[in-house]
């Protein structure tokens, strides 16, 4: 889906209220005069022959031009002591801010006047009752997931929104600002950049005045809501409604807002990648390897992120044949980080043979055959154990024979594969699971075709894990939701990617329950009942999947599931969660501070629990005796939220760690600071820490 720029309810390109153009008296004076908004006024075209000796902008408020009148400096940002004279223009773009505080209703007229002869060359009046166009105060941020808040959000000008006191906890893991249309904020929308100018996901903000503004051409006539939200788990953690009526001033750079620094990670890194308003990814080789793509003019540029081994390649291009995935006949760029000189490397290559290249045919890169290297390097990084590499190549294939058209109007086959490199850096033979096997069709022309979930990141150098956690002899268990916890929390605990929160069970982070056959057991399920803010909707049940997310699988993917608590049928044969209670979250006290934390208790001592009214849904399960091993309590709207239930028979040793790392309540009071906490007749619960 594309935003419709077509439908902008000011017609483009838009200069604000017209006022007039400059009469010509002398000089060869020209121009369209606007009124950008009160103090500021956009000339279009504006023409003199600057042989004026003393001649200047100037306007006043009484009846004719005249020495009573008042300089505008143009340039504004002059560096001398005075402001310079004005030189020749033949067709220039001028914008003025009026001076001294001064406002179009303060002024009749706009004039091109010389001081030293008193001679006006140009003028224009100032309309009576002209309106110009003005900035627009909306509401605040709706509240909905991880903190977000701000005081009443305005839209400056056609592109720049200025947000008060923005919190947010920072723990989305893909969340950004967000633009669209609809009448809710939805997958099909468009990333803006934050107030540095950078699409790195979203910090977390304190209280903080931010500016940002529209990518590209998009202007805020032509979107609906502003939102901050989740791509990977698309969800809406908070928006705002843009009117229909809008009438604020055009943005031509009046409005001076915070530079556009880009944003440097701690990473191995050559360059950032620039910021795109096109939001295309896909996820192919089992979900190993991502692609996102948008052309740009007569090439198209490709990003590729996997978790490579040292001295490992990545593959994508164009298939052979088209409805397979053919390695004869490909067009593909081969992509790998080149660890002698800490830099990313890509190469265009041909497939004439399904052997290693010996110079003539094979897999061999087109420069080695006497072609050229149509790929070039953009940007690469390697940052928490993903390797990320964008390059560019062109559309059109450039040597015949070799290279492959890539369409811009409909879909076309494309393949990929993951190999070593070998002696020469150049591609070697790849395993059978490592490269496409069936017909993966991409089309390079959307906009917003997006179906990433997301590569799970876990940083190699940063902050160690907590130690996993351990419930057994309970049957009573609480299940809330809390913060993920970043890299110390639930990702490396379940190698899976988060979008920020996950169940705390007992009030622990996802511990790994243990429970008996023949047994029945009891959770109190606190995960939200508005079935209206999906963000804060978070139903309970039990399944053999370590994915979850029932309620959102098509009927062929839900049938892969085994259900064994929290979800029913109603009389048509469609499924619906029963374990809906209150919402009950640990939420942040500031922003997270999980990479500060060294514990998790320490951790919790940055929590507070914040429950909604009403009452917990009781969910009562009776473990069967043909209950398999091995099952995982989830989310039913939500992927990726829950973790592991052991099923063992009665009698069956627990595999404590060492006995050393469990704290005794008795010995310790209830400061759990164990590795692994055990619950044996009583659940020591973190609860108490906040009472």
């Amino acid at each position: 889906m594309r935003i419709d720029l077509s439908a902008s309810r000011h017609p483009e390109p838009y200069y604000g209220r017209f006022i007039g153009r400059l009469t010509k008296y002398a000089h060869g004076i020209r121009g369209e005069v606007y009124a950008v908004d009160e103090s500021t006024v956009f000339v279009r075209g504006f023409a003199y022959d600057g042989t004026g000796p003393d001649a200047y902008f100037w306007v006043g408020d009484g009846p004719q031009p005249s020495p009573e009148g008042t300089l505008v400096p143009y340039p504004e940002d002059y560096v001398s002591r005075d402001p310079p004279v004005l030189s020749a223009h033949s067709n220039s773009d001028i914008l003025l801010r009026l001076p001294a505080g001064k406002r179009l209703r303060d002024i009749k007229w706009i004039s091109v006047w010389c001081r030293r002869f008193t001679v006006n060359f140009g003028d224009v009046f100032i309309p009576p009752g002209l309106d110009p166009p003005r900035p627009r105060v909306l509401p605040e941020f709706k509240r909905l997931a991880h903190g977000l808040r701000s005081g009443n959000i305005s839209v400056l000008d056609a592109k720049t929104f200025y947000i008060p006191n923005l919190h947010y906890d920072g723990a989305g893991p893909d969340a950004y600002f967000w633009v669209g249309n609809g009448s809710e904020p939805n997958p099909f929308g468009t990333k803006v950049p934050n107030e540095m100018g950078s699409l790195n996901p979203l910090r977390g903000y304190q209280g903080e005045d931010i500016e940002i503004v529209l990518p590209g051409k998009l202007t805020a006539y032509d979107v609906d809501w502003l939102a901050v939200w989740c791509v990977e788990y698309r969800h809406n953690f908070g928006h705002v409604y843009i009117p229909k009526d809008l009438d604020v001033p055009p943005a031509l750079g009046q409005t001076k807002i915070t530079p556009a620094w880009w944003y440097n990670p701690t990473s191995s890194t050559t360059s950032q990648t620039p910021f795109s308003a096109a939001n295309n990814c896909k996820e192919i080789l089992d979900k190993r390897l991502q692609i996102k793509w948008e052309i740009q003019g007569d090439h198209v540029q490709i990003t590729l992120s996997a978790r490579l081994r040292k001295e490992q390649y990545m593959a994508f291009g164009i298939s052979g044949a088209e409805g397979k995935p053919a390695m004869l006949g490909a067009d593909v760029v081969v992509a790998y980080w080149d660890t002698r000189t800490n830099q990313p490397r890509v190469a265009d290559y041909t497939i004439t043979h399904l052997a290693q290249c010996d110079g003539e045919r094979g897999v061999c890169p087109d420069a080695r055959l006497g072609g050229t290297n149509d790929a070039v390097v953009v940007s690469g990084q390697q940052k928490s154990g993903v390797t990320t590499i964008t390059y560019r190549r062109p559309l059109a294939a450039r040597e015949p024979g070799r290279d492959r058209e890539i369409l811009s109007a409909r879909s076309q086959s494309v393949i990929a594969a993951f190999g070593p490199l070998n002696a020469l850096a150049e591609a070697n033979a790849h395993s059978f699971m490592d490269t496409t096997r069936a017909d993966v069709q991409l089309d390079f022309g959307a906009q917003n075709d997006n179906t990433c979930i997301g590569l799970a990141e876990l940083d190699e150098g940063g902050p160690a894990p907590w130690p996993a956690r351990l419930l057994a002899g309970a049957t009573t268990f609480t299940a809330r939701i809390g913060p993920a916890a970043g890299r110390r929390g639930y990702t490396p605990t379940t190698g899976h990617p988060s979008w920020g929160i996950a169940w705390y069970i007992n009030d622990l982070l996802i511990p790994e329950i243990y429970v008996e056959r023949g047994k029945t057991y009891t959770f109190l399920v606190e995960g939200g009942d508005d079935r209206t803010n999906p963000a804060k909707f978070h139903p309970f049940y039990i399944s053999d999947s370590s994915e979850g997310g029932f309620g959102q699988k098509k009927e062929e993917e839900q049938r892969k599931q085994r259900v064994f608590a929290g979800v029913a049928y109603d009389n048509e044969g469609y499924p619906y969660p029963t374990a809906v209670g209150r919402y009950c979250e640990w939420a942040h006290k500031s922003v997270d501070q999980w990479a500060a934390s060294a514990t998790f208790e320490q951790y919790m001592q940055t929590l507070q629990l914040e429950c909604a009214e009403g009452a917990p849904a009781v969910l009562n399960w009776t473990v069967a005796h043909e209950t398999p091993d091995l099952l995982y309590y989830q989310c039913y709207t939500h992927n990726n939220l829950g973790w592991k239930i052991h099923v063992v028979d009665p009698g069956t040793p627990i595999p404590y760690p060492d006995k050393s790392a469990i704290v005794n309540s008795a010995e310790r009071s209830l400061t759990l600071t164990s590795l692994v906490i055990l619950t044996l007749t009583l659940t020591v619960t973190l609860t108490a820490l906040h009472r």
